[in-house]
C-alpha cells in the first residue's frame, strides 16, 4: 500500500479537532494500479464464450426440465457450477462455491406448482480482520423465458438477458478471485428472476435473518446492446438505477429526519451508485455511467430489488436503450423483423466495458474503509460554520476522512476536503443550510468508501 497523500495525514495524531487548519483542495485521486490491470484483463472473448456457452442449452426457463445434462435450467446451472469451481482452483480454492437450493412454492401464475429453485454462488472472502465481514455482491440471473411467462419448452436463448449480465459476473469472478481484498465479495448466478425475483428474494432474505452485513449488491441485467431499436447506438453509456427514499408505508424515524432536511437523494443506495460511478470515471474513463434516479425501468424489476426490499443498499447496471424485439420473445421473423434474444445482438466489446465498469467498483468498495458510522451535524445554534463528527473506524490503514458536499439541487459531489484521522471537523464559512453534506473514509491508498449524509444532532 502507497501512502496517498503525505498532507492528508498531518492530523493523523487527534482523534477530535476543535478548530481545524484552513481547508486545502482535496488532492487529485490516485489510481490502484493492480485496479488498473484488473480493468485491462477482462477479456471480451471469455465473455463472448460464456453468453454463447448459455445460449447453447436452448431454454434456461426456471420450469424446464433440471435433469437433462445438455439443455435447460439443470445444465446451465451444473455448467455454471463447474466454471466457478475452475476459477477456484485456479485461485488455490479461494474462491468458495456453493448452492443456495430451496424449494418455491406455487406462486400462480409464474410458478403454478413447488419449483426448485437453486442460485450458484462463490464467495472470495476478505483478507484484512477488521473488514471480512463486510459483503459487496454482484449477480445476475441465469434463468431466460420466451413470450409466454411459463413457457419451459420453447427456445429461450436470453442472449441479452441475462446471459450478459452472467457472463459479465463471470469474468469478474475469474479476474477478482486471484487478487487479495479487504471485504468480502459474493459473486452470485441467481435463478427464477422471471418467476417473480424467487431466487434473489430467498438469498437477501436470509442474509438479512442472518444480519450479514451487505454493504452493497449490484446486479447486471440486460447489459450487452448499446443498440437502440431504431438504431441509434450509445456506445459509451451505460445506466445505473438507483432508488431514493425506501418505499416504505411507515419510515423510521431517522429516514423522515433524513427526508425533512433536504437528504432525499442520499439514501444508501445513491451513495453506493455515487461511488460506483466515481469509479468508473477513474478507471474507465471512456465509459459514462448514466445514474437514473428510480429504483427500476417501469413494468420491469431486477433482482437488487430484492435486496433493496430486505433492507439493503443495491442498484441495477442496464444497458442505455433497450430492444424489446429482442426481450421476452419467441424467437421468429415477423414482417422482415428478426425477433428473439440471440447472441447476433449481443456487442461483445460493450458488454466487456459494463463488467470493466463493475470491476473498477467493486474492487475500490472492498478495498476501501467502510463507510463512516455515526455521521451527525450539529444544529444547537445558529451560524454559517458547519460542524460534522461521526465515530472512529477500526481499518488499519485508515488515512483519514473526506468530507464532501455540492448543491441542494446537484446530483454529485462538487467540492471536498481531506481532513485526517479526525472525528470532528468544522467547515468554516459555509452554512449546513446552503449545501449537501457527506463523510467518506479514505486508505492510505486511496480508496474510499461511499459517503454517509450526516444526521442533524443537537447537543443536551
Amino acid at each position: 500500500m502507497r501512502t496517498w497523500c503525505s498532507a492528508f495525514l498531518i492530523a493523523a495524531a487527534a482523534l477530535t479537532q476543535a478548530q481545524p487548519p484552513p481547508m486545502t483542495p482535496p488532492a487529485p485521486a490516485v489510481r490502484d494500479p493492480d485496479i488498473d490491470r484488473i480493468v485491462a484483463e477482462i477479456s471480451p472473448q471469455a465473455i463472448e464464450a460464456t453468453v454463447r456457452t448459455l445460449v447453447g442449452f436452448q431454454t434456461r426457463h426456471t420450469l424446464s426440465d433440471s435433469n437433462d445434462p445438455k439443455q435447460g435450467i439443470g445444465a446451465a446451472r451444473n455448467w455454471i457450477q463447474a466454471e466457478f469451481e475452475r476459477m477456484s482452483q485456479e485461485s488455490g480454492g479461494r474462491l468458495q462455491v456453493e448452492l443456495d437450493r430451496f424449494t418455491q412454492r406455487p406462486s400462480p401464475p409464474r410458478i403454478p406448482r413447488h419449483t426448485e429453485v437453486v442460485n450458484v454462488v462463490a464467495t472470495l472472502p476478505g483478507r484484512q480482520a477488521e473488514s471480512k465481514d463486510r459483503i459487496y455482491v454482484v449477480s445476475a440471473h441465469y434463468d431466460s423465458r420466451a413470450t409466454a411467462p411459463n413457457d419451459a419448452d420453447s427456445a429461450a436463448p436470453g442472449a441479452d438477458d441475462d446471459a450478459s449480465g452472467v457472463a459479465a459476473m463471470l469474468e469478474l469472478a475469474r479476474v477478482m478471485s486471484k487478487r487479495d481484498f479487504d471485504a468480502t465479495i459474493v459473486f452470485m448466478a441467481v435463478a427464477a428472476e422471471e418467476q417473480g425475483l424467487q431466487g434473489a428474494r430467498h438469498w437477501a432474505e436470509n442474509a438479512r435473518d442472518r444480519k450479514r452485513d451487505i454493504a452493497g449488491m449490484i446486479t447486471n441485467d440486460i447489459v450487452g446492446s448499446p443498440v437502440a431499436a431504431d438504431g441509434t447506438v450509445s456506445r459509451n453509456v451505460v445506466r445505473l438505477f438507483a432508488e431514493g427514499v425506501p418505499p416504505q408505508k411507515n419510515l423510521p424515524e431517522a429516514d423522515l429526519t433524513q427526508i425533512k432536511t433536504g437528504g432525499e437523494n442520499d439514501f444508501p443506495p445513491r451513495q453506493l451508485a455515487r461511488a460506483i460511478r466515481g469509479a468508473a470515471e477513474l478507471y474507465v474513463p471512456h465509459m459514462t455511467v448514466r445514474v437514473v434516479y428510480r429504483r427500476d425501468r417501469y413494468l420491469r424489476g431486477g433482482d437488487h430489488a430484492a435486496f433493496l426490499d430486505a433492507g439493503f443498499p443495491a442498484v441495477r447496471f442496464t444497458e442505455p436503450s433497450e430492444n424489446y424485439a429482442h426481450q421476452h420473445q419467441d424467437v421468429r421473423v415477423e414482417d422482415g423483423v428478426q425477433y428473439g434474444d440471440l447472441p447476433e445482438f449481443v456487442d461483445f466489446a460493450y458488454l466487456a466495458d459494463v463488467a470493466r465498469v463493475n470491476a473498477a467498483a467493486l474492487a475500490t468498495l472492498a478495498r476501501a474503509p467502510a463507510s463512516p458510522d455515526n455521521v451527525e451535524v450539529e444544529t444547537a445554534r445558529l451560524e454559517n460554520d458547519t460542524e460534522l463528527s461521526w465515530s472512529a473506524n477500526r481499518e488499519p490503514d485508515l488515512a483519514g476522512y473526506r468530507i464532501v458536499w455540492r448543491e441542494t439541487t446537484a446530483p454529485f459531489w462538487e467540492q471536498a476536503v481531506d481532513v485526517g484521522v479526525v472525528t470532528k471537523y468544522i467547515v468554516k464559512g459555509l452554512s449546513k443550510d446552503d449545501v449537501v453534506f457527506g463523510v467518506e473514509a479514505v486508505d492510505t491508498a486511496g480508496h474510499a468508501s461511499p459517503a454517509v449524509y450526516p444526521k442533524p444532532y443537537r447537543p443536551r
